[in-house]
């Protein structure tokens, strides 16, 4: 069954009525992942907000970090299964399967981060980050200290903790304004035929 055909509850503005540079950038995103993301069409509505958001999201996801861009698109995904945010579920577990080429750990992080096999340390971010989304007055310094336990920095705290607050938002904007996530993603990174992995005959 197709999703609802359209990309969020309002008209999108004709790409060629836009500035060049947003033209540009759409034109670059074509080229490069053969789509404009839905998010960017919807921001379009607000131009210097597209400028603003797209600055935010390049700072975030792709400069200087203790956090690697996958560990970042983790974040991403946890934190949009906490608030149930199926344009962010479907746009960043595509990330996870790309970035990690494998397409069980996005699905585990969409449903369930519980049950993925994670190490320690990416286990203490993704119980900080849930925690940060459902129930964020409870946050605390023994919080804090487990990261630091699991080896996290000062600076990597904050750059966890200013992702998990970024997703938080953007899963509220494409929510409220009904994003739905282009179709293409769904198929993307996905290995055909999928082989599950064969049992170790025992001993």
């Amino acid at each position: 069954m197709p999703q609802p055909d359209h990309i969020c509850a309002y008209p999108i503005p004709d790409s060629a009525t836009l500035d060049e540079d947003l033209q540009q950038v759409f034109t670059k995103c074509t080229e490069k992942l053969g789509l404009v993301p839905n998010v960017l069409a919807t921001y379009s509505i607000r131009p210097q907000r597209l400028r603003n958001f797209m600055s935010m999201y390049n700072e975030l996801m792709f400069s200087d970090s203790g956090l690697s861009k996958l560990e970042r698109e983790m974040v991403a995904v946890v934190v949009s299964s906490a608030n149930r945010c199926y344009y962010c579920l479907v746009a960043h577990g595509q990330a996870v399967r790309a970035l990690s080429g494998d397409p069980q750990l996005g699905e585990m992080l969409v449903m369930n981060y519980r049950v993925a096999p994670l190490d320690a340390r990416q286990r203490a971010m993704l119980d900080f980050v849930w925690k940060l989304t459902t129930t964020p007055a409870e946050v605390g310094q023994a919080d804090r200290q487990r990261l630091h336990d699991a080896g996290f920095s000062a600076e990597d705290i904050f750059d966890l903790s200013e992702t998990a607050a970024f997703y938080n938002y953007t899963n509220r904007m494409a929510t409220a304004l009904d994003m739905i996530p282009n179709p293409e993603y769904h198929g993307m990174d996905r290995p055909e035929p999928f082989q599950p992995p064969v049992p170790a005959p025992k001993a």
